[in-house]
């Protein structure tokens, strides 16, 4: 199926997941058993976290050529974790009090820099309800954005080397979606005050080490491929893939997109088990084996765009 590079595949059809997930349920009603909370990421949110503040402190006193490379090869992988990490509190898959996921997520979002753990939760959750809804989904494109950016090298590359901004673009075109809550001022507060408690103490090389992993995690790094693996049609009209690489161990299963919105209510550590009780409806899906090498594609690929993504009517 050939997608148009000027327009959203517009699709009459339910998303997806609903209706796998009842026909898996069917066949195998076992998998059940993996919903829940997984506490134990709590403990590797303290981990990363306490491996990016001793990062940051690391490179403060080298010269300043040696942060962006640190950034680069350490750092973002560790920021891309801690994403991860407060996408599991978003769903409340660490605790069962939901105050405990809130502060878990915004424990994780410290060293972010820029304050999203609250926010996220509410977009990505309306994500999950409302695939592809323009008016509903921020993790579609605006059409604006995707007309701006094109089907060349050059545009899609400054588009994932600018994706932070991008994303902060696109709320206001969203609809019943509540811009903020007393979390997200808690949010703010805590991650602009350990932003300046780390500058007071270490100086600016420790501040622009943790906005470059920032910036890395999310954007032109390998680890940038994640947002194009998740819902670009790289094989129409399929909409959601997975990605089954080795990089998912230093990602927490993130890759695991498919088994993850059919059973959002399994935490990250159990993804693999939904796949391996029930290959018959995963292994027949088109999934990527290396975001390398699927960055290389979306960049390259003159036929793949912001487009490259399934567009439904507005859900009332």
């Amino acid at each position: 199926m050939a997608v148009n590079p000027d327009k959203f595949l517009l699709s009459t059809t339910a998303e997806p997941h609903k209706i796998r997930t009842s026909e898996i349920l069917k066949a195998h009603p076992e998998i059940r058993e993996l919903n829940g909370k997984n506490p134990y990421t709590f403990l590797f949110i303290l981990l990363v976290v306490g491996i990016q503040i001793a990062m940051a402190i690391t490179v403060s006193s080298f010269s300043w050529w040696f942060v962006l490379p640190a950034a680069y090869l350490v750092g973002a992988f560790c920021n891309h974790a801690l994403f991860v990490l407060i996408h599991e509190c978003a769903h409340h898959l660490v605790f069962k009090k939901r105050a405990l996921n809130f502060m878990s997520g915004i424990l994780a979002d410290l060293p972010n820099v820029l304050p999203s753990s609250v926010s996220f939760r509410t977009y990505h959750l309306k994500h999950h309800a409302f695939q592809g809804h323009y008016d509903r989904d921020a993790d579609l494109a605006s059409r604006w954005e995707a007309r701006m950016v094109g089907s060349s090298f050059i545009g899609k590359s400054l588009w994932l080397l600018m994706f932070p901004v991008f994303q902060i673009l696109r709320p206001p075109r969203l609809e019943s979606i509540k811009f903020a809550s007393g979390w997200t001022w808690v949010n703010w507060a805590a991650v602009i005050i350990f932003d300046l408690t780390i500058f007071y103490f270490f100086g600016w090389k420790a501040v622009l080490y943790l906005l470059a992993s920032l910036w890395f995690s999310v954007g032109l790094h390998p680890l940038g491929a994640r947002w194009i693996q998740e819902h670009y049609l790289t094989s129409p009209p399929q909409e959601t893939y997975s990605y089954y690489g080795p990089l998912n161990t230093l990602a927490f299963n993130v890759g695991y997109h498919n088994e993850h919105h059919d059973f959002p209510a399994i935490p990250w550590s159990r993804l693999p088990k939904v796949r391996a009780i029930a290959p018959e409806y995963y292994d027949t899906l088109v999934y990527h084996k290396s975001w390398s090498k699927l960055l290389l594609k979306f960049l390259f690929d003159p036929n793949m765009s912001l487009f490259s993504r399934v567009e439904r009517e507005a859900k009332r």
